[in-house]
């Protein structure tokens, strides 16, 4: 297996999916460990940095990448499978940023009410233990939650020449938010573009189901992936299959659409899976899928429909191609 290191430097993160050239061609089967830097482009280092005065909003979320796949045409399906993500720093930041989050006003949750105070959290890593340390702003309280890396953004360029900003979850996958996108982890994008151009980013180590406040603990990321194609059969929205589930994700406004894309992708997958008629998937997937929100801040807002491989005869889906890329894995430790 080749394996493909890129450490980009400042000046070469992007900020969109779409309209930038690759930065390296890669070769389905390559594995590649990359370096990301986090969503407020480390512009939060202690709390007495707030998000205001700081952080440059034409330049957050910074994505590695993109990257040409050999061999990648529209209509295929791009296979990244997630080996390992560790934290590249000791700390992660979040904040309450004005007007932004799933409980406060925003430009479009229009209100009187004031904004909340921006306000910056700084969690500290303790590698051997595998946690990160949250700290209250106004008291004493402590508790060391356990470190959960995750890629919140993982995408390819959209179709017809489109520019999307690295904020954006959609159809082309980005910033899905999604906890599920971890080690272990392989997610199907649909190819738009020829070479795919897909990157990464926007590392969290941890976050929980929703990203309530829009921001995770976002921090600087060093991930292993293994990249793979698959001729044809492009999914109309992201996939993620991990040992225990699969699960499809829908991204729209409002969030009610999203839970219905991800329940028809998800029907439409157990008609592949199972040879199921339209209405027989639909009522089996009423019965076993769990669906939580991946986020409720973006542009969009995802959901994650998941249906556990626990209660299904076994099968494979593509071929068996997420067992394959896990035992690849498993090498590179």
């Amino acid at each position: 297996m080749e394996i493909i290191e890129y450490h980009p430097r400042r000046d070469q993160l992007v900020y969109t999916f779409g309209g930038s050239a690759p930065v390296l061609t890669v070769r389905p089967g390559s594995a590649l460990r990359l370096w990301s830097e986090d969503a407020f482009n480390n512009a939060l280092t202690s709390v007495d940095d707030v998000s205001g005065e700081k952080v440059d909003l034409n330049f957050v979320n910074p994505q590695t990448g993109p990257f040409y796949v050999e061999g990648a045409e529209p209509g295929d399906t791009l296979a990244l499978h997630v080996v390992d993500l560790t934290p590249a720093r000791s700390y992660g930041a979040s904040a309450t940023i004005p007007f932004f989050g799933g409980l406060t006003s925003t430009d479009r949750t229009a209100s009187l009410h004031d904004p909340l105070p921006d306000t910056t959290w700084i969690y500290h890593v303790d590698t051997e233990r595998r946690t990160v340390g949250f700290q209250a702003r106004r008291g004493d309280f402590e508790v060391a939650l356990p470190l959960e890396p995750m890629l919140g953004t993982v995408g390819v360029a959209p179709p017809g020449g489109e520019v999307r900003s690295s904020l954006v979850p959609e159809r082309f996958g980005g910033n899905m938010d999604a906890p599920d996108v971890k080690a272990g982890t392989t997610v199907y994008l649909g190819v738009n573009v020829e070479g795919a151009l897909f990157s990464i980013g926007d590392g969290h180590y941890r976050q929980g189901e929703g990203e309530a406040c829009g921001t995770a603990v976002e921090g600087a990321m060093h991930s292993t992936i293994i990249v793979d194609l698959i001729k044809g059969g492009a999914p109309a929205w992201p996939r993620l299959e991990t040992d225990y589930h699969w699960m499809a994700v829908g991204s729209s406004r409002p969030m009610e659409d999203s839970w219905r894309i991800g329940q028809l992708e998800m029907i439409r997958w157990f008609q592949d899976l199972f040879g199921l008629h339209q209405l027989d998937a639909y009522q089996l997937l009423t019965q076993t899928a769990l669906a939580p929100i991946a986020n409720a801040v973006d542009a969009n807002y995802s959901v994650v429909v998941k249906a556990p491989k626990a209660l299904f005869p076994a099968v494979d889906a593509y071929g068996g191609l997420h067992a394959h890329l896990r035992r690849q894995g498993a090498e590179l430790h």
